[in-house]
Formats: C-alpha cells, structure tokens, sequence
C-alpha cells in the first residue's frame, strides 16, 4: 500500500474520530448540565474540558500524521533511468520495473509487458547478467529488484 492510500485511511479515521469527540462531548455536557448544580465551577466541567482537550490533541498528531502521509508519497519514487544501449525489448521492461517502485514480481512484469514468459525470462537474465537487477526466488515466481 503506498503512503498516500495510508494517508487518505488515516484522514477517514480522524474524521470519525472527530465526529465521536463531538458527539461524546455534546451527550457528556448534557449529563453534566443537570447532574451538576453548581453551574460552571462544578469539578465535573474541569474532567469534561481536559478529557476534550486531550482528545483533540490526540485527534490533531492523527491529522499532522495523514498530512505527511499524503504529501510525501514514496511509493514510487526510485529515480533510475533506462541505460542507453539495450534492446527495445529491454528498455521496455526495465521501463516498467522503474514505473513500479524498482520492485516487482516477474509473473506481474510478463502480464504488463505483454511479452511471453520465456521472453521475459531472457531478457531478465541478460538484464541481470549486466548487473541492472537482481531476481528473488518467492514461491513459484521471482521478484525482481533494480541494483542502486
């Protein structure tokens, strides 16, 4: 999941969250309001207040968090660029494991390349024998990883 999807879930969350301190903090100063016969210098308020204080503290880290989730986006942020001299073929696939963070399953890269799976598996051993990337062994697929 990239950063920003984890943002804009936490946003959704905060506004819950939001939406309950309010509701809790209106239906709490009702109860308080006529349990309380001292009026506003009731110890009750003071509890009331804090509690609302803190959960709005809490409510504010929750937002400053999916703001930051949000505007700093790594999901896909390697900044390789295709090397001048491969094959067409190539330059396609690497093309596309730059596109997908620098990592990927091979099963995945063979479906968006459109290429067969024996091809794919060629040009990802010539790619490799050039030391642009490395492949994993997970289950039944590879995952391919872009060197730095």
């Amino acid at each position: 999941m990239r950063n920003r999807d984890v943002g804009f879930i936490l946003w959704g969350i905060a506004a819950l969250i939001g939406f309950m301190i309010y509701s809790f903090n209106k239906a709490l100063g009702e109860i308080v309001e006529q349990a309380c016969v001292h009026g506003s210098e009731c110890a009750m308020w003071g509890n009331v207040n804090f509690q609302t204080n803190v959960s709005i503290a809490v409510l504010l880290v929750l937002v400053v968090v999916a703001v930051y989730f949000i505007y700093t986006d790594r999901g896909k942020s390697v900044k390789k660029k295709v090397p001048n001299g491969l094959h067409p073929d190539e330059s396609k696939l690497y093309k596309l494991i730059i596109d997908e963070g620098g990592t990927i399953f091979q099963s995945a890269l063979t479906e968006k390349s459109g290429l067969s799976k024996v091809r794919v598996s060629r040009i990802l051993d010539k790619l490799e024998g050039k030391g642009l990337l490395n492949r994993i062994r997970r289950g039944m697929t590879n995952v391919v990883i872009l060197k730095d």
